[in-house]
């Protein structure tokens, strides 16, 4: 009856969750359509004028400034926008034959805004620097508007330079405060740059279905940078990834996602490369979301950022690989609160905050300054329906013209919020929220595949109830943090931390717990054992702490988690390999969307840094000079996914149960003891069992082996496990044991040329700490 009461209670909220994705649906139709104001800048058609519209509902005067070169000059000419009561829309069109006879403004056009409102007013008599119309840094309705601050464009396709530059290190040219306020930016500022339409192909995107995929993450620079098979100018570039293509899908990787890749402040990292302090590596700083990164592009011209990433996108999709993106809509990179003399009154000026502060931050319920659930800025407003359009629109923008096929969504437990200022609360079941709007406007693959967008969640932020992992709508994947930590505690914390066979079995089938009480299936979990953020897989198995205050190139790093689940194995280098062979089988052969962090298939090394946000160095990049143990764990690796892909039995559509026509339930997985014998709940439910074997019937899902059988022994030494039933007239063979004695380039057999094993009742010995996989036929 428990079971009976906990279905009727889990058909109920998917009932509730269906209708209020309907009417979110029905609600939110009227702006489904992408960029219905047409903000930013374009050309038009004839490419006779351009057009600048930028969204305010609190600014009383916006002037758009126009300039030949991108930074160390000042403009050549200023326009005045004209506001649309009914839309909060500011415009202006300029002839370019104008621009170019009357102001010699030819090629190019470099631009930015300029903004007044109530707590800063317009005077004709305002010179750039002076104070003249200032009243507050900010007022009682949060506003911040600064004229003295160029503000970027939130709709520019491209940035002309990150906002310090090699000729630009004063970055308090950009903040409030008495000491800074009338200290003006527009040199030094980054303009948005007027784009001439871009027609370099994207390639044809692949349709797969999301279950069928394995995911690559990576950083972009990191991936080439060090790689001496790539032409120098390419390395960490979009066109020096591009050529990496081949080999991602020579390993069997099906999604590359990098690390963001918008625009962020990361030019500064090569002014002093010795130095830590205040790089951003990773880059989750976003300062625009729709500019593809100019550093990671080996043409910096205006609109080379744009075709190389297409290129590269294409590149990806000629080999069959998706192109997923990390994206960053919790904060961005105009941060929160600095020090000063000012203290909190001392915020940087830069795009969104100089334009319309309460509508895309959260505020105190004073609104005086910002809301932080993410400990790394202010959070961004994500409850504000026009706030909401600049992330649809960058993310359709992304989708249509440069080809992504997903996203990760950093701290995604944001979107989630359904209160603007002076609170934050995650409710999934909120039809304004902006995880139900990305699903109903930008549909998500179909469980088959086709076209459609696979949305992948960080499910957690910091504070309140933001920790969320299972906890999404309809539509959404999530990184399964749950899964993540019972296999590293069960592998590395035997007698510490407590993880029953029951918690592993719903772990390896797919977290049905998690994700089955709402109608979301098991590629709804994207496995994983290590990411950007933590430790490599290597390291897991090699430090038993966080190395983070090592000297340049392997640190310092400040932060990082100090929970790591990690163990070095007692210092023993064949067990570290074998617990890492261990951890990546987990994840092939687990149902869900398995994902390997770029350079886990060569067993890279971080030197126990668990926080490298800020090292970009030649430690922190792949490093591709391999030793032989490097390449039999690529090998390993490739063999791996290839006996996955190979296999429909370990890629289940739903959770393993299906009925036939008659309704009767047909066992597709069974779980087994060592000696041979059914699990029961008494055996799950016990933690001081530490050994589990599970066999999959592959005659339901149409796979070539008949059977496939796992067995993982937890515990210190060896196990015997008793086989079971193989199938009528099959025998068991070996495609591989994870065991210290199976290392080398064949630890993973080749189809036909698995070892026999044995049939029913077949005894074999499973070393300590290691997995046996094995298919009948």
């Amino acid at each position: 009856m428990t079971v009976l009461k906990l279905r009727s209670a889990g058909a109920v909220r998917l009932c509730l969750s269906v209708l209020l994705l309907l009417c979110a649906l029905g609600a939110t139709l009227a702006s489904a359509a992408i960029n219905t104001h047409n903000l930013g800048a374009r050309y038009d058609a004839s490419q006779a004028n351009i057009s600048f519209r930028v969204y305010s509902s609190r600014a009383t005067r916006i002037e758009v400034w126009l300039y030949k070169t991108p930074s160390g000059a000042q403009e050549v000419v200023r326009y005045v926008l004209t506001r649309d009561a009914a839309t909060q829309v500011w415009s202006k069109t300029a002839s370019v034959a104008t621009l170019k006879n009357s102001y010699g403004l030819t090629g190019t056009v470099y631009y930015g805004y300029r903004a007044w409102g109530p707590n800063w007013t317009y005077s004709s008599a305002w010179t750039k620097g002076s104070a003249t119309g200032f009243i507050s840094d900010v007022d009682n309705s949060g506003n911040r508007f600064n004229p003295n601050k160029l503000l970027l464009d939130p709709y520019a396709l491209e940035m002309s330079q990150d906002p310090n530059t090699p000729s630009c290190t004063d970055g308090t040219i950009y903040a409030s405060g008495a000491s800074h306020r009338n200290k003006d930016s527009g040199a030094c500022a980054p303009k948005g740059i007027v784009l001439a339409p871009i027609t370099v192909s994207t390639g044809t995107k692949p349709t797969r279905a999301l279950k069928d995929d394995v995911v690559y993450e990576v950083h972009v620079r990191g991936l080439t940078k060090s790689d001496t098979t790539v032409p120098t100018a390419l390395r960490g570039t979009y066109a020096g990834a591009a050529l990496k293509a081949g080999y991602l899908a020579s390993l069997g990787v099906t999604a590359v996602e990098f690390l963001p890749v918008q625009e962020t402040q990361n030019d500064s990292n090569d002014v002093n490369p010795t130095s830590t302090a205040g790089d951003n590596y990773w880059g989750y700083m976003t300062l625009n979301y729709f500019a593809p990164d100019r550093r990671y592009s080996s043409d910096k011209t205006p609109g080379g950022p744009t075709r190389e990433w297409r290129a590269m996108v294409k590149a990806f999709h000629d080999a069959g690989i998706k192109v997923y993106i990390d994206v960053v809509y919790n904060h961005t990179g105009e941060g929160g609160a600095w020090g000063g003399s000012d203290g909190l009154t001392v915020y940087n000026i830069q795009s969104w905050r100089g334009l319309d502060n309460p509508t895309y931050y959260s505020l105190t319920s004073d609104l005086k300054y910002s809301w932080d659930n993410t400990g790394v800025g202010g959070n961004y407003n994500t409850r504000n329906p026009i706030a909401q359009n600049l992330i649809i629109d960058s993310l359709a923008y992304w989708r249509d013209s440069l080809g992504v096929d997903g996203f990760r969504y950093d701290l995604a437990s944001v979107l989630g919020n359904t209160c603007q200022h002076g609170c934050f609360n995650f409710d999934k079941m909120d039809a304004g929220n902006a995880l139900n709007r990305i699903v109903n406007e930008l549909p998500p693959r179909a469980a088959g595949g086709g076209s459609g967008v696979d949305h992948i969640a960080e499910p957690w932020a910091i504070g309140g109830n933001s920790y969320q992992v299972g906890g999404f709508p309809s539509g959404w994947a999530e990184w399964n943090g749950k899964y993540r930590d019972a296999l590293r505690k069960k592998q590395n914390q035997m007698g510490v931390e407590t993880v029953t066979p029951g918690e592993l079995a719903s772990r390896f089938a797919g977290s049905s717990d998690l994700y089955g009480d709402d109608g979301r299936k098991p590629w709804h979990s994207v496995n994983f054992m290590v990411a950007h953020d933590g430790f490599t897989l290597r390291d897991l198995y090699a430090y038993n702490s966080k190395q983070n205050n090592q000297p340049w190139p392997f640190g310092p790093s400040d932060g990082g988690d100090d929970s790591n689940h990690s163990w070095d194995q007692a210092g023993i280098a064949v067990d570290q390999r074998k617990a890492a062979r261990t951890g990546l089988a987990f994840m092939m052969l687990s149902a869900g969307v398995p994902m390997i962090t770029g350079g886990d298939e060569m067993l890279r090394t971080q030197f126990g840094n668990n926080n490298v946000y800020n090292l970009d160095s030649a430690a922190n990049w792949l490093d591709w000079s391999l030793d032989s143990n490097e390449t039999n764990h690529q090998t390993y690796t490739s063999r791996l996914i290839a006996f996955r892909k190979a296999h429909p039995a370990l890629r289940p559509l739903n959770f393993y149960s299906a009925s036939d026509t008659n309704g009767n339930v047909m066992e597709q997985l069974r779980w087994f003891k060592p000696d041979g014998g059914v699990a029961d709940a008494a055996y799950f439910n016990n933690a001081n069992n530490h050994a589990i074997a599970w066999r999959i019937d592959g005659s339901e899902f149409g796979d070539p082996a008949s059977a496939i059988y796992v067995a993982y022994n937890g515990w210190s030494g060896m196990v015997n496990f008793t086989l079971p039933w193989p199938g009528a007239g099959k025998q068991w063979y070996r495609v591989t044991d994870t065991a210290t004695w199976n290392e080398g380039p064949n630890a993973v057999a080749l189809p036909g040329s698995e070892a026999f094993i044995g049939g029913e009742w077949t005894v074999y010995g499973v070393q300590g700490r290691s997995l046996l996989l094995l298919i009948a036929k």
